[in-house]
């Protein structure tokens, strides 16, 4: 076997803004509406308390991505979004061209906006467009029109060198036509990246009611599998590939944050309902799982009285950091290290079940460089495998 070493891990920052102006009905995510003006200045603060008590577990980094998600963090004016940035940058430091990223809503922007995040040091814009026809965005929930996402897409770009925007499908009563010319006009906005993703029924939402009562019919799985298998031949005929299972890339401009999540490098979050993962500075084979509290108010109130608002803290095993690491990195074009595995784990996964799953055409195993990544196939039965390569 090649002496392979273990690539230093990335460093990077999460921040969660939880409100909305709305809540969209599948969305099951930690977002909030408020009838009342939102604090910004007070909860700013309390962003950069627990940004100290952060960097207090893990001093001596360099980050190399920023993430503000939520929630709508184009909710937030651009200086409290430049105070979050010039915190990290007082406390940590940024590597050379670092990635920092903001989620926007074509209705909570306009060029004013897009012009002060640039000024606070944000260098790219995730937008919110969800569906490119009206109807569908209406029964989404969504707040804006079509007409509103092709011109907040313009402005973004006058703006910023990279943008993405992500859009659902298999949506009810959406035909394998419909979709493909709803790919197709938005590739052709022009865009390097693209989140695409299935909707998914989640609990507690707002369709897992409607569907419970009989009123939403979701696609049936020959459908789901036969848009799935056209969005992958779009994407293909535009240049752009699947690095992940559902976010789409020219080569060179993939999310470097997603990216840090996906291999499982080690990233701080604050913000309500956040969750990190930080090595121990102590003992750096010794990872934390952390999770804040939920609720905004309640976050709020905590950091300011202590710090931080974590409601768990769990110091994961190294088989649990092995289990992790695979979950997150089959998701991957690029696959599993195999050393980087069994550098967490303390154990080597299993030569005969990698067979297994390789002659059953899930796997591919990469003898030179040790890795082994999912087929075609396999990168939809990611859960199957890794039960099986843990047999």
């Amino acid at each position: 076997m090649p002496n392979i070493v273990v690539e230093k891990e990335k460093f990077g920052i999460y921040v969660h803004w939880p409100f909305c102006a709305a809540k969209c009905p599948y969305c099951d995510f930690n977002s909030h509406v408020r009838r009342e003006p939102i604090d910004e200045a007070r909860f700013v603060a309390g962003y950069l308390k627990e940004l100290d008590y952060m960097h207090n577990l893990a001093p001596n980094r360099r980050v190399a991505s920023v993430f503000f998600g939520g929630g709508t963090p184009s909710l937030m004016s651009g200086h409290a979004v430049g105070s979050i940035i010039d915190k990290i940058a007082n406390l940590w430091g940024y590597e050379d061209n670092a990635e920092i990223s903001l989620e926007a809503n074509p209705t909570s922007i306009d060029s004013q906006n897009f012009a002060a995040y640039k000024v606070a040091g944000v260098n790219r814009i995730s937008i919110g467009v969800q569906a490119m026809n009206d109807q569908d965005l209406r029964k989404l929930g969504r707040q804006h029109s079509v007409d509103e996402a092709k011109a907040a897409i313009k402005l973004a770009q006058r703006e910023f060198d990279r943008i993405s925007f992500d859009l659902i499908y298999a949506r009810p009563q959406q035909t394998l036509q419909q979709w493909m010319d709803e790919l197709k006009q938005a590739i052709e906005l022009g865009t390097d990246h693209l989140s695409l993703y299935q909707l998914t029924i989640e609990s507690g939402t707002r369709f897992a009611d409607l569907y419970k009562l009989g009123k939403i019919i979701m696609p049936d799985d020959d459908h789901a599998r036969n848009l799935y298998d056209a969005t992958q031949d779009i994407c293909v005929e535009y240049g752009l590939y699947n690095y992940e299972i559902s976010n789409y890339a020219k080569a060179g401009e993939e999310c470097r944050h997603n990216l840090l999540y996906w291999r499982y490098d080690e990233y701080a979050a604050v913000g309500a309902g956040a969750h990190s993962r930080l090595r121990s500075s102590n003992d750096p084979s010794i990872r934390y799982a952390r999770i804040d509290q939920r609720q905004p108010e309640k976050w709020l109130e905590t950091v300011e009285a202590q710090g931080h608002a974590f409601i768990d803290v769990e110091e994961l095993t190294p088989s649990a950091q092995a289990i992790e690491y695979l979950l997150m990195c089959l998701r991957l074009r690029e696959g599993v290290s195999l050393a980087r595995y069994e550098h967490l784990s303390g154990e080597a996964l299993s030569v005969r079940n990698i067979g297994k799953m390789v002659e059953a055409d899930l796997l591919v195993y990469d003898v030179e460089t040790q890795r082994i990544c999912t087929t075609e196939e396999g990168l939809r039965l990611t859960d199957y495998i890794i039960g099986k390569l843990l047999e």
